[in-house]
């Protein structure tokens, strides 16, 4: 953002509030806040006509997070974020060609995100052109030609990238990587690179599998639970209810996060009058670790397990286990028998008795799960966090039995789904070989771009196309002056959406906007009513249906889109592209042919419930790893030791956001309302920094490359988070992560681990 931008997001902050953080979630106040913005966005009628199948079996799938669905005991299947970004997709507001024609680039580009998201659904493909100030109406044929002639021009296929958000279905996105791989390039850069492509990479490693091994039964079964990195009551609302079904069945559960997070302190479940009225304590213990502690911690816990172990042979772990699926055991072992307390302790923020405490947790507890998200996948170390959580899992055979196991909890609706059906630039042989032999078609084999190699090739003049499938670009990425001067060095930007965002006016030098069809909308591409489907954490496939009529006509699917840009590319292509476009059951009797778990798709897929993909972890305890065990890892500890005018800096989402989707200007749980301009910080640190509760203050990034990032002008509030680190939303403070700071193997931005330094800002704010 330029001066005259961060004017614009300073003065949206004008009414900003602080109060006391909420030690409940849900309740009253969560039904009332969700049909409140239900009803100002669609009205009372259209409110109950998509609310009422959302999440349901004969309905569609809610765009908000990817929680899998229970056993449809209730009517009103959704939580309060859920419902707002129902409303943010069935909104009656339109932006159409006339708003376009009102307003310029230039004056779009110094909305906030905010405001873009507030003016309604896109009704209509739109072209700007070089040199042009608005954006004006172009055809869909036309839309096809440019795209299909400016990528045909390229001099590579790699010269092109290809983006994907996990909004989309299985079946747009199979269309999508077949159409990118008949062009010739696995340039599939994805969401995934940038939220749980740690825990793909480091699971891969560990178990053979990049995904979660536990089903929602298992959470209900479990004697012991673990919540790191998460902050479900905002992410992930119905995985409360999860948790909740667990403690009365006698789980305990443990929250490992920098900050209190309202949801695990106390339930009040929305959907009984008893959860109204008394509400449920969540957490049994809250560990304030400090930001990338985590690592450290469970090298504590495996310690004290294996010297527990060596103290009374045969007691504590399951050495029948560990003898018959695993390998590594007395490599890891010996190096967690060294581990050094001093730096565990520094690394954590917490006290021996509390770490011990756990321990004991552990031991008593036949079936252990951890579930953990961002917090533990966006640092530079987070590969080798997530392989030392399956350390500790493995100790006492916690994978592959009842109540046990690893749980990534994915945010995007289908990103999981995505990933299966081959959006990643770094596709096995088995699936291109797959892939090859079903389409007959010849799939290149050379890896192509993450999300972070797209951004260098574009500011490098390497990728001078970028086809967004979803998603905002823009705001989701790194290092945000980078980013905005990457796109703005593209030949052609083409966002695929549903709504306005900030990748719509930071463009390349021409730029499309393809308006589709949402979830909650019909689909009757070929005549005939179609449906999608999608997988969500836990492996389970089910269909989605909308029900509403399009936001307008001139709206294209996203399978119909990538079908008619196929055929525009390769207009004699021996690939059934039309067909497909036609009748989705085409494209999932292909994904039966390619993809491993989908024979008799689109049978099983139709039956209530869908069907949940096989999972050898999971399921019989085969582990397809190099060696064909699960695999003990040795992973080096590194303390982080900040410069003592320093703070460890996490971002975070508001209770009114999903994703860079902006629902509004409160984050009620944690007190703040009418802004979101602010960092939460320790007391001890406001003052140790000479500061104070309120103070206005700029960010500055303190990386090695020499580049002064700054994010300007955010209020202090006085917070219990953990002692050195601070928080504050995204995208504000997207600018301040360096893109070449990624985890190591995984590539992934480094969002939870940005070391800045405080700057009294030049001028005041909030009525100083």
């Amino acid at each position: 953002m330029d001066d005259q931008d961060i004017r614009t997001a300073i003065a949206e902050d004008h009414g900003l509030d602080i109060g006391a953080p909420k030690t409940t979630a849900a309740g009253v106040t969560a039904v009332a806040v969700a049909l409140r913005h239900a009803v100002s966005h669609m009205g009372v009628r259209r409110s109950a006509r998509t609310l009422l199948k959302l999440n349901q079996p004969d309905g569609f799938d809610c765009p908000g997070c990817a929680w899998p669905e229970p056993h449809h005991t209730n009517r009103a299947e959704f939580c309060e974020n859920g419902a707002k970004a129902v409303a943010e997709e069935a909104t009656t507001a339109r932006v159409g060609p006339a708003f376009f024609s009102a307003h310029t680039v230039s004056y779009l580009q110094q909305q906030t995100d905010h405001w873009l998201g507030r003016q309604g659904r896109l009704t209509h493909p739109m072209v700007l052109r070089p040199g042009a100030s608005n954006y004006e109406p172009i055809g869909w044929d036309g839309a096809f030609t440019l795209i299909a002639e400016e990528l045909s021009a390229l001099p590579t296929p790699d010269a092109a990238a290809f983006y994907t958000s996990g909004r989309t279905s299985n079946e747009a996105a199979f269309a999508y990587q077949l159409m990118v791989r008949r062009f010739g390039t696995n340039n599939l850069p994805d969401c995934s690179n940038m939220c749980h492509e740690s825990s793909g990479v480091a699971l891969t490693d560990t178990i053979g599998v990049g995904k979660g091994t536990v089903t929602l039964d298992d959470i209900h079964a479990a004697d012991l639970l673990f919540v790191v990195g998460q902050n479900p009551g905002t992410n992930h609302p119905r995985m409360l209810s999860a948790l909740e079904a667990a403690k009365r069945n006698g789980a305990r559960i443990i929250a490992v996060n920098p900050m209190p997070e309202a949801g695990l302190l106390a339930f009040r479940n929305p959907q009984t009058a008893k959860g109204m009225a008394k509400g449920v304590a969540l957490a049994d213990r809250h560990l304030s670790i400090r930001v990338n502690g985590d690592l450290a911690l469970f090298q504590a816990l495996g310690h004290l397990l294996i010297a527990a172990e060596d103290r009374a042979p045969g007691t504590v772990l399951d050495h029948a286990f560990i003898s018959e699926h695993c390998d590594g055991f007395t490599e890891m072992a010996d190096h967690l028998r060294a581990v050094d307390w001093n730096d565990v302790l520094e690394a954590t923020g917490l006290t021996r008795s509390e770490i011990e405490a756990v321990a004991a947790d552990t031991m008593a507890s036949k079936r252990v799960i951890v579930c953990w998200a961002m917090g533990l996948t966006q640092h530079r170390n987070s590969v080798a966090t997530i392989r030392e959580v399956v350390n500790f899992l493995l100790l006492r055979g916690n994978i592959g039995r009842t109540g046990a196991g690893v749980c990534p909890v994915r945010g995007h609706s289908n990103v999981q789904g995505d990933r299966t059906m081959g959006i990643y630039e770094k596709p096995t042989e088995a699936f291109l070989s797959a892939l090859d032999a079903a389409l007959g078609i010849t799939a290149p084999r050379r890896h192509g771009d993450d999300v972070v190699e797209t951004i260098k090739g574009m500011r490098d003049g390497r990728v001078r196309v970028l086809l967004a499938l979803g998603g905002n670009f823009a705001s989701a990425t790194p290092d945000t002056a980078a980013t905005f001067a990457a796109l703005r060095n593209c030949a052609l930007t083409v966002q695929v959406s549903t709504k306005l965002n900030r990748s719509h006016v930071i463009t390349g030098r021409t730029a499309l906007i393809l308006p589709c069809l949402g979830r909650t909308e019909a689909d009757r591409t070929g005549g005939r009513e179609q449906v999608v489907t999608v997988e969500d954490s836990m492996s389970v496939v089910h269909v989605s249906r909308g029900n509403l009529g399009p936001a307008s006509d001139q709206l294209l699917s996203e399978v119909d889109i990538v079908c008619r840009l196929a055929i525009a590319l390769r207009p004699d292509d021996h690939i059934p592209w039309r067909s497909m476009s036609d009748d989705y059951d085409v494209i999932r009797a292909q994904i039966e042919q390619v993809v491993p778990g989908f024979d008799r798709f689109n049978v099983r897929v139709r039956r209530p419930g869908g069907f949940t993909l096989p999972s050898g972890p999971r399921d019989n305890r085969s582990f397809p790893t190099v060696t064909g065990k699960a695999r003990f890892s040795v992973n080096r500890l590194d303390v982080l030791r900040l410069p003592h005018d320093c703070l460890l800096l996490q971002t975070v989402r508001s209770h009114d956001q999903y994703n860079t989707t902006i629902y509004g200007l409160d984050d009620r749980y944690r007190g703040v309302h009418g802004g979101r301009r602010v960092l939460f910080a320790h007391r001890e640190d406001i003052a140790r920094l000479g500061l104070a509760d309120a103070d206005i203050v700029d960010l500055v990034g303190v990386a090695d490359d020499g580049v002064t990032r700054r994010a300007p002008r955010f209020r202090i509030v006085d917070y219990p988070i953990s002692l050195g680190t601070c928080a504050a939303y995204f995208p504000e403070t997207n600018v301040l992560v360096p893109l070449d700071s990624v985890a190591e193997e995984s590539g992934t931005p480094t969002s939870k681990s940005i070391v800045i330094r405080l700057e009294r800002s030049a001028s005041g704010l909030q009525g100083e």
